[in-house]
């Protein structure tokens, strides 16, 4: 295909932002990954159903994501068009206890809002560099709570290119998963529901929250969080430390010496030392407890 002659016809039809070749790293808080084909910021949810229109018409594959914060894109890159729903889609407002919210707003954004508002229910939320339509195709969560504890609905495009809602009780939410995670659906924009409580008492029980996350946490270099889901009755983390993983490395892919079930990008780390490394992991923990983990982060692309 000629992606450029094909982003001109697209970028015709979208108000938002095309780019032909474009650097995934710039895309991933791991800032690893090959290039996109072509690479779509919608400036609204309209762009984004004419993107995947358009996709469709020239029989042209095409990947959505969100703040690349739980993804791993290969060093080949990906084929086709790549949809970011970002900026374009982050729009917060209040009514009562109801926040609604683009699908491109940050999950630590959602939270200041509910903050502001004396809105509990959202502390979770403050310390996860998620976009709001990624945090619900996996139930993301911390600090003992979820997005299915607070959310109400969202509309998105489904199978057919139709705008549709799902309500909570239709996405099957348990830890990590969404039915949503099967399905070819785009979160397009979202409705939550809190409980009144006081700003300053939100306010201090964030900050003590982010203090402990912090400690407990790296900082300082690109990761994705959590690479491995916590199995049953165990922690993956945990696991990975008994195996004495910690400072494992292969190119410049480390696991983080203060949280073992973090890999950190040192520099320069490829796809493929992550995936090395992931499987040396997995192996230990297998071998020693006899226990298989499965990622929480999305892996992309091609080799």
């Amino acid at each position: 295909m000629n992606y450029t002659s094909l982003a001109g016809e697209l970028q015709s039809l979208v108000k938002g932002t095309v780019l032909v070749n474009e650097p995934m790293k710039k895309h991933t808080t791991w800032r690893i990954g090959g290039n996109a084909d072509l690479f779509v910021h919608p400036a609204d949810k309209e762009d984004v159903r004419q993107a995947i229109e358009f996709a469709r018409s020239k029989q042209m594959p095409c990947t959505v994501i969100g703040n690349g914060s739980n993804l791993l894109v290969r060093d080949g890159g990906i084929r086709g068009m790549v949809l970011k729903v970002g900026r374009g889609l982050a729009g917060i407002s209040i009514e009562g206890t109801t926040i609604k919210a683009g699908a491109g707003a940050m999950l630590p954004e959602l939270a200041a809002a509910a903050r502001q508002a004396g809105i509990g229910g959202f502390e979770f939320a403050a310390g996860i560099p998620g976009s709001l339509g990624g945090a619900i195709m996996m139930n993301a969560g911390a600090l003992n709570g979820c997005v299915a504890d607070v959310l109400v609905s969202v509309e998105a495009l489904n199978e057919d290119n139709q705008y549709v809602t799902f309500y909570k009780e239709d996405l099957d939410f348990s830890y990590r998963f969404s039915s949503l995670q099967d399905k070819a659906i785009i979160c397009l924009e979202t409705s939550w529901r809190g409980f009144p409580k006081s700003s300053e008492t939100i306010k201090e029980e964030t900050r003590e929250y982010l203090s402990k996350r912090k400690l407990a946490q790296p900082q300082g270099y690109p990761t994705a969080g959590s690479v491995f889901k916590n199995p049953p009755g165990d922690y993956a983390g945990r696991l990975i430390e008994a195996c004495a993983c910690k400072g494992m490395r292969v190119g410049d892919a480390e696991v983080s010496q203060k949280h073992a079930n973090w890999i950190i990008n040192l520099g320069n780390a490829t796809a493929r030392d992550v995936l090395t490394l992931i499987e040396k992991i997995k192996k230990q923990v297998q071998e020693r407890f006899n226990i298989t983990l499965h990622l929480e982060i999305r892996v992309l692309g091609e080799d």
